[in-house]
């Protein structure tokens, strides 16, 4: 795998059962990346430690005054230069390599990850961990990665140098042979604590970098009630937080890189002391006395790898492990044996429609085919839970390993591939999220084909938002889908953003669509024609709305009611404000503080919404 070929067309599917087995599932995909460096590494070893022993032949042609035996070692030498730099530019290029496609490779796991969770990613695990193991982590395992094959390579040439140093001088050779593996030991002990201290500095980070995600994403409404300071105090000390952590960190690693300075040099002047001795009594020649001084000096060099690789392997395991972690997270159960072919109720998987019934068994909802239900659950939370499980989104939770599946038609959404299930379930969150471009491209989203860009604008009542959006083209007179929409839609109104996302709901034309609060931040006047312009338009087709607004609830065809998330009552709007005294008492909570005059209207021109939304558009 070369970086030109990136992306891959399949990253695979990793053993996500702890960190190291996923490094290992890793390093086994990048095989032929590592060999490749192991070899260019070795070579460009092997090539150093044969400088020393040319410079000691040459050192001892001068000794014996040999002229034909210094001019072959100067060929030498020169032989090995080119060796060596050639040897070191692959090396490099192939390690690079590796380090970008294995981070790639988990990119794109975390990628795939993230498009099959959804808006659930987020409940699992917090925004910043995401950020850091997309970020900081990837980059981790791929320092990993890439330093492996230069460790080994290392690790081979060392073994190599230490047994030629046996074969040609055995009383130093075994020095230096003992030497070696305790100062590799030596560091062992202090790499456990630094590792801890890496990940403290790791974790906090990661809060910081929460915090900071949160503030920035409500910095309007921090500014309009002067909150700005307060967090920006709390993220001043989480900054510092991370500074004292990042500071004993690096204390730690600098302990261990000063060993492993100290300790060789211990051992070069053990050995330097010894071959002068051995070349005073004239047991050793001067120039083997010099290639074994150059032996030994090289092999600082190998050493400063078993570092990096003790340094890489302590980061990139807890980076490994958390990436593991999120990849592990699931959508749904396994599906049965049987939802290969189709399961039992009706088309998972086998290519036809979903079509039919919603209902969801937890909760005991029940949507009809190609009717408006409204469900009303007090609780913006199990609000939120239940459109995930609508759409087929929810993971599955450890404490609810046999928690059922939603069935549309029958057929059990948990057990459909994806794919399907997201072309037969749209879920609109209540807080959905608009990309930076212009509106034609915000509208450009797969779809039937059925509905019109123009009449899901108009449905969704963006009639105000079309006319802010041509004011900002050029002399206000200019095409409003050309104009460009800051990320998240930050430029427009909270009601804006939430018509505008209504309306691309309404374009895709799902056969079911879920609106979790769809009319929140509307007024009352808006959020009629709203509800007026939904029936209209998703006449035929399955729509449910989770609210408790009284102008949606009027124009349901049926209602639910799922107090504590589990179906109590169901029919329209006006049988159960007659019927059921724990309904009447959620819906018309914000209505019971109106003047007694408008209840009275209510009960005679169907139920109004809370006067604080009346005529008032949250800007928020």
């Amino acid at each position: 795998m070369q970086i030109h070929d990136l992306p891959y067309t399949d990253p695979g599917t990793p053993d996500v059962r702890s960190g190291g087995r996923f490094l290992l599932w890793l390093g086994g995909r990048q095989l032929g990346g590592q060999l490749k460096a192991l070899g260019w590494g070795t070579l460009h070893m092997a090539g150093l430690a044969a400088v020393p022993l040319v410079v000691g032949f040459a050192v001892q042609a001068v000794v014996d005054r040999s002229g034909g035996r210094l001019a072959l070692a100067g060929g030498l030498i020169a032989l090995l230069g080119t060796v060596i730099a050639v040897a070191d530019t692959m090396l490099h290029r192939a390690a690079v390599t590796n380090w970008i496609t294995a981070a790639a490779r988990v990119q794109q796991l975390l990628a795939r990850k993230t498009a099959e969770l959804g808006s659930t990613l987020t409940r699992r695990v917090a925004a910043g961990e995401i950020t850091a193991v997309s970020t900081g982590d990837v980059e981790k395992i791929g320092w990993f990665v890439e330093a492996l094959s230069r460790f080994t390579a290392a690790a081979v040439t060392t073994v190599g140098v230490c047994a030629v140093l046996l074969v040609a001088q055995p009383s130093l050779g075994l020095v230096v042979a003992a030497g070696v593996p305790l100062l590799v030991l030596a560091v062992l002990p202090l790499l456990p604590p630094a590792t801890r201290r890496a990940d403290a500095q790791r974790a906090r980070a990661g809060r910081a970098t929460e915090l900071a995600s949160d503030t920035v994403a409500g910095l309007r409404v921090l500014r309009g009630i002067g909150g700005e300071e307060l967090f920006l105090d709390r993220y001043r000390r989480a900054s510092q937080e991370v500074r004292s952590a990042a500071v004993r960190s690096a204390r730690m690693w600098a302990l261990i890189s000063a060993v492993q300075v100290f300790l060789p040099g211990l051992l070069l002047i053990g050995v330097v002391w010894y071959g002068v001795a051995l070349a005073r009594e004239g047991r050793i020649p001067l120039g083997e006395l010099v290639a074994v001084y150059g032996a030994v000096t090289f092999l600082l060099f190998p050493l400063r790898h078993f570092e990096e690789i003790a340094m890489a392997y302590s980061f990139s395991k807890p980076s490994a492990k958390r990436a593991a972690r999120v990849l592990s997270l699931r959508r749904t159960s396994p599906a049965g044996p049987d939802s290969a072919s189709g399961g039992s109720g009706g088309g998972g998987g086998t290519g036809r429609p979903l079509t039919g019934d919603l209902y969801d068994p937890v909760s005991g909802l029940h949507a009809p085919a190609g009717l408006l239900t409204v469900a009303v659950c007090g609780d913006p939370d199990a609000a939120g839970r239940l459109a995930d499980r609508l759409g087929g989104h929810a993971p599955q939770r450890e404490e609810e390993p046999d928690r059922p599946s939603v069935l549309l038609g029958g057929a059990p959404l948990d057990e459909v591939p994806l794919e399907e299930a997201r072309a037969a379930v749209l879920v609109q969150d209540k807080d959905p999220v608009l990309l930076s471009g212009t509106l034609r491209e915000l509208l450009d989203v797969p779809s039937r084909g059925t509905v019109a860009a123009a009449d899901a604008l108009d449905a969704a009542q963006c009639g105000d938002v079309l006319t802010a959006l041509a004011q900002g083209t050029d002399g206000g007179s200019g095409d409003p889908r050309e104009t460009r929409i800051t990320e998240r839609g930050r430029s427009l109104s909270g009601g804006q953003r939430q018509r505008l996302a209504l309306a691309r709901s309404l374009v895709t034309d799902p056969e079911v669509l879920v609106l979790d609060e769809p009319t929140s931040a509307v007024d009352s006047h808006t959020e009629a024609r709203i509800a007026d312009g939904l029936r209209r338009l998703r006449a035929g087709r399955t729509t449910v709305v989770l609210s408790s607004s009284p102008l949606l609830l009027d124009r349901a065809d049926r209602v639910v009611f799922l107090p504590g998330g589990e179906a109590a009552a169901a029919g329209t709007h006006r049988e159960l404000l007659r019927t059921h005294a724990g309904y009447r008492a959620v819906v018309t909570r914000g209505a019971e503080e109106e003047p007694r005059h408008a209840t009275a209207a209510h009960h005679r021109t169907g139920p109004a919404a809370p006067a604080a939304r009346a005529g008032i558009e949250e800007t928020a």
